[in-house]
């Protein structure tokens, strides 16, 4: 948030939640969409140095509860207690949830926040007890008037609601109805995005009623504290654990500190609780209110929100295992701008892991890694401001910027956007350098100027990925020679890697996801397309000087292209250490054309030249392959073009 003051002793705390979940047993990738935001935003606060209270837990009492218990024949708290240890620990472990404060509503400073809150309102006259008649949908605990069911069903989760006729405690909502109306209208920020802040404005003007708090007959739930036979109801009791983590009753140092919080981080479906029930019920305590509710919107499948009665949920866990916890937590904040609804299909999880992570990150890593060993020795070489004709410097800064402004309106995917905009910045330095032509030209200057542009760029990339993904920015660092991890914000700027630094290249940072598909021979494809494929039948014995015929080269590839027409050949252009000659390759099933330039090959250099697709190839690559998979033959270490392979 813009303005916040910063987290120091005695100082306010940036204080963020999420809703508390009800423990069901199959949370979905939706209900994960919400919390990796508010982490991602945790851990950017605290890149900042900013002293971070993040809350996140689970809403466990109700009837829909008592219900699920009851046909499973165990106590309530059992079930609970065996879903919520299914959400805490294998999934928001996994997910690298980073919480503060998991708070369970069960618990019993919990439970006293609730009942003294009651019994003040009570006191003072904002409850009262009366009777209530009407609708009420079970699995959202909410109670609707006749005029917003949808054809007599749940406007929300589309679910048959129940007539209920009881004795029931009200709270007076009515009585802050003007209080709240111009808090909004005050506060433009309060509620955000805009869109949201407009259906509240208009939810308060078709009218409010008193609301209805607790429900007589439920045994699972908070009691009445001066009538036990009630339980609170479940969204009154929920909405309190704000305050209960804050430390109200318990804490008050801590509360003084914490509250008001900073950020409520909620879907867009429960934001009327957030923005109009909650801030009233603050106000009739005599607390401050929140300083910004954000509804998000939601991750849909057809057009559809995902939901376990509709049977179109998709298992993080799942997902976690096939393609990693960076995958898709970069997916969720990436792909969707955050306040709007978005879809959510495999294919676009696999395309952002194709072409953002792999190809333009991890791509840009290892050639500048490869280009350091084979330039510098694999040392991070000086930087020569005279030399630099990229202005990097001033890129980075303005990414930064862009970065930050982007984080502090909460917008998450455009933070990622300029991140990649660095990112691309940094692959086109190469190709528009072309560091390998610099080196033959002996520019040393401008060669060691553009390779440490690259890696402190690939540094500063790490800083700024570090809220959003948990393995990639440490794997980078170590790669560059930077076994620490970020700890400031302020190390995201342009010259701070320091020369002499030795690189250490590791494995590769994003494998691409293939589809299935017949690996094709490196030096040409099957059929029509080439005829350079030797006959695997032939494994007879050779002899020495059958090895000795051959001219295996060392080459620098140095560009690379499809062949148009051909979906599995590549047309490119490699330095032999004498000249320049053109190879048409059969491995475009396995390498995009950017994932070649400025790695170092080993070709058959006096093979003789064919021509395939009307395109004259001199030679062959070697490569080698096994099932589906298939890798180019390259050498550990940098070698100069034209080394011969023996």
């Amino acid at each position: 948030m813009a303005g916040q003051p910063e987290g120091a002793p005695g100082g306010k705390v940036w204080y963020i939640t999420t809703p508390i979940y009800y423990p069901s047993d199959k949370l979905h990738i939706g209900h994960a969409y919400t919390t990796v935001a508010a982490d991602a935003l945790a851990r950017y606060h605290r890149l900042q140095g900013q002293e971070v209270l993040f809350v996140t837990g689970t809403d466990e009492h109700g009837q829909k509860i008592q219900r699920r218990a009851e046909a499973e024949g165990v106590p309530p708290q059992v079930f609970v207690d065996r879903i919520v240890a299914a959400i805490r620990d294998p999934l928001w472990q996994r997910l690298g949830i980073s919480y503060d404060d998991f708070i369970r509503t069960t618990e019993e400073r919990h439970v006293r926040v609730v009942q003294e809150a009651f019994r003040r309102l009570y006191d003072q006259g904002d409850i009262y007890k009366g009777h209530y008649e009407g609708w009420y949908c079970v699995p959202d605990e909410t109670f609707w008037r006749e005029s917003k069911l949808v054809d007599g069903k749940c406007p929300d989760c589309g679910r048959p609601v129940e007539w209920v006729r009881e004795e029931s405690y009200f709270f007076r909502l009515t009585r802050y109805r003007d209080a709240i109306y111009q808090h909004i209208t005050a506060h433009p920020d309060f509620i955000q995005p805009p869109s949201r802040r407009n259906e509240m404005l208009s939810f308060i003007e078709s009218g409010l009623e008193d609301l209805s708090i607790s429900r007589p007959g439920v045994s699972w739930g908070i009691p009445v504290p001066f009538d036990p036979s009630h339980t609170v109801y479940v969204w009154f009791d929920a909405l309190l654990n704000y305050i209960t983590a804050a430390g109200w009753l318990d804490d008050p140092a801590r509360f003084a500190r914490t509250w008001p919080a900073d950020l409520h981080l909620v879907g867009k479906e429960i934001v009327r609780f957030h923005t109009v029930i909650w801030p009233v019920m603050l106000m009739a305590l005599g607390l401050p209110l929140p300083r910004q509710v954000f509804g998000h919107g939601w991750l849909l499948i057809d057009n559809t929100k995902m939901s376990k009665s509709r049977g179109n949920v998709v298992d993080p866990l799942a997902l976690l295992d096939r393609y990693g916890v960076d995958a898709v937590r970069y997916f969720l904040l990436r792909e969707v701008p955050f306040g709007s609804d978005g879809s959510y299909t495999e294919e676009a999880l696999i395309l952002r892991i194709n072409v953002d992570l792999a190809n333009d990150l991890g791509n840009l890593l290892n050639r500048t890694l490869v280009m350091l060993e084979r330039f510098a020795g694999g040392v991070i070489p000086p930087y020569h401001p005279e030399a630099d004709r990229l202005g990097l410097p001033g890129v980075v800064a303005e990414t930064v910027a862009r970065y930050q402004e982007a984080m502090e309106r909460l917008a998450l995917s455009d933070a990622l956007a300029a991140v990649w905009g660095l990112v691309r910045v940094l692959n086109k330095a190469i190709e528009d350098e072309s560091p390998w032509t610099l080196a033959r030209a002996g520019e040393q200057g401008r060669l060691e100027t553009v390779l440490y542009g690259l890696a402190d760029g690939l540094r500063v990339v790490s800083v700024l990925l570090t809220p959003f993904l948990l393995e990639a920015p440490g794997a980078m660092r170590e790669q560059l020679g930077i076994p620490e991890p970020a700890g400031s914000l302020a190390e995201a700027r342009f010259g701070l890697l320091a020369p002499g630094t030795r690189t250490r290249r590791g494995k590769v940072l994003f494998p691409r996801i293939e589809e299935t598909r017949a690996a094709a021979p490196a030096g040409g494809t099957p059929g029509k397309e080439a005829k350079q494929m030797a006959d695997p039948a032939a494994t007879s014995e050779i002899g020495i000087e059958d090895v000795h015929r051959l001219d295996l080269r060392v080459a620098t590839v140095e560009a690379a292209e499809v062949v148009e027409g051909a979906d599995r050949l590549l047309k490119l252009t490699v330095h032999d250490g004498e000249r320049h000659r053109t190879i048409v390759s059969g491995i475009r099933a396995h390498y995009r054309p950017e994932d070649l330039v400025g790695r170092q090959v080993v070709l058959v250099a006096n093979l003789k030249p064919a021509r395939i697709r009307g395109i004259l190839s001199e030679g062959m690559l070697l490569a080698g392959s096994a099932g589906d998979q298939l890798a180019v033959v390259t050498p550990l270490s940098p070698l100069p073009d034209g080394a011969r392979v023996k």
